[in-house]
């Protein structure tokens, strides 16, 4: 109801509890009407300010707002399901009869030096290799459930890294540089897309007890704003520490509060100038409260189905830890987050990377994430995610077809496989070889920063112009190589 020309204007602080900055003399009294009226309009027009605002304030350059890549991608999100410690590409997805000839014979061929370079016989691979699917490529018997797969894959059988060392091989991975300081593959896709999720970082590692040699670093920002770290969510029942407020403060006081911060904010803006450090602390620290309600809705997996659960296999002990991490991922992409990277859980051994106990210690490994990945790979196909979802497993490097010792296998960057899903790849095809033992790359050889020149490309980013100003020249995630992979591009 709008006040009589007779009355002065009305006064929204005399709906607040507190008395009121400014006295208005009114000629005569609001009935309790007009009142409830006033009120309830004058909320309304707050929240929709709020709103606006909000929107505005993303559109003003918040570092978590969506922005148009270079070109339509066919992906908005990733999935990294990152490998740690290297799995054995003859053991997994690219069978060589060869070895069984020579097995437990001297290796026929150059051995080059490697990790340890305590040097065994020829060592043939434990498990049983067939052919799955319409497109008939082999998978080893340690993946049942992701051989079902298979016709959605992208195997790439020539990766190669420059690096036979964990710490260097993962930063190499990760940021496409062997040296820690350098941003992410995570921060470059948050850097260049944004997010779609508002109320959850745009890069986030699902952590699972175990990080992996290089630590955070990984999953750094580098030289990029900060806002584009990595954030680390922990596995439990609480993924982000001191999620849950204090006491239980009502919704006046902690919009009071809200309101305080922000303005100290804005003239701590005004006082000191465009400051990284600064901004992203504010855009963090806005982000960690709206995600006091997006997380914990995010984990509660009470409204899914016991068939979707089953899927994921989370009643079972030894596939629960990554299921879950793997379901969450699947909710993190409904809800826009960009980058999502999951860790290998503890075994109480060295993750993926067997010098020894090859057998027990890859049927571990691969038990704990096969089901879980097939189940993601088939949940994302059946809600029309896939096709918007690069999905990528792999690690760091491959393993030597010579023993280390009596019955494990170093490390080995000179012809390892990683495969690709969803997102605008191709599905049931192999791509590249390595020689009759799988030892080096020899055909379509495929380095690292290809690699993630094929990510940015599926995204919409020509990977030789998402660049950013530091140290006097113009940075890139692929610094001056990489190449699209085209052949495996749908």
């Amino acid at each position: 109801m709008v006040p009589s020309e007779e009355a002065e204007p009305f006064h929204l602080s005399l709906l607040l509890d507190e008395p009121p900055m400014i006295t208005t003399r009114l000629r005569r009294p609001l009935t309790r009407r007009e009142l409830l009226l006033g009120s309830a309009n004058g909320f309304g027009a707050a929240a929709l300010a709020a709103l606006l605002a909000s929107e505005s304030r993303a559109a003003e350059g918040s570092p978590f707002a969506p922005k148009k890549p270079h070109f339509p991608g066919r992906a908005k999100s990733v999935i990294f399901l990152y490998m740690d410690g290297g799995p054995s590409q003859i053991d997994t997805f690219d069978p060589k009869p060869m070895l069984a000839k020579f097995d437990g014979k001297p290796f026929p061929a150059k051995v080059e030096p490697t990790q340890f370079n305590n040097i065994g016989a020829t060592l043939a691979s434990p498990w049983k290799f067939q052919q799955h699917g319409k497109s008939g490529l082999p998978v080893s018997e340690l993946f049942p459930h992701m051989a079902k797969c298979v016709d959605d894959l992208a195997i790439i059988r020539s990766m190669v890294s420059n690096f036979s060392e964990h710490t260097n091989a993962n930063y190499f991975l990760h940021s496409g540089h062997g040296q820690q300081g350098r941003p992410g593959m995570g921060a470059w896709a948050t850097y260049g897309l944004g997010s779609e999720c508002q109320d959850l970082p745009g890069f986030v590692v699902l952590g699972s007890g175990m990080i992996p040699p290089g630590g955070a670093d990984c999953f750094g920002n580098g030289f990029l704003p900060a806002s584009y770290q990595g954030s680390m969510f922990r596995h439990g029942a609480t993924p982000v520490a001191d999620i849950t407020p204090p006491g239980s403060p009502s919704p006046k006081s902690t919009n009071a509060k809200r309101d305080l911060l922000r303005e100290l904010d804005r003239q701590a803006r005004e006082r000191l100038g465009e400051n990284d450090a600064l901004e992203s602390a504010i855009a963090n620290y806005e982000l960690a409260f709206r995600m006091q309600t997006a997380v914990p809705e995010l984990t509660d997996f009470s409204k899914e189905t016991a068939a979707t659960q089953t899927l994921y296999g989370l009643e079972n002990p030894k596939t629960a830890t990554f299921g879950k991490q793997c379901l969450i991922a699947r909710r993190m992409v409904e809800r826009g987050v960009r980058f999502i990277e999951l860790l290998c859980q503890n075994l109480g051994f060295d993750r993926w990377d067997q010098h020894a106990r090859l057998k027990s210690g890859h049927e571990a490994n691969a038990l704990a994430v096969d089901q879980p990945i097939a189940a993601l790979l088939t949940d994302l196909k059946q809600r029309g995610l896939l096709d918007r979802t690069l999905v990528i497993w792999g690690g760091e490097f491959g393993r030597t077809p010579v023993a280390q010792g009596r019955d494990g296998r170093d490390h080995n960057p000179f012809g390892f496989t990683m495969w690709l899903a969803g997102g605008g790849v191709k599905g049931g095809v192999a791509h590249g070889a390595t020689d009759d033992f799988g030892y080096h790359a020899v055909k379509d050889k495929v380095e690292i920063h290809d690699l993630h020149a094929t990510m940015l490309h599926l995204l919409g980013f020509d990977h030789t112009k998402l660049t950013f100003r530091f140290g006097g020249r113009d940075m890139r995630l692929t610094d001056v190589h990489g190449e699209v992979v085209k052949p495996i591009l749908a």
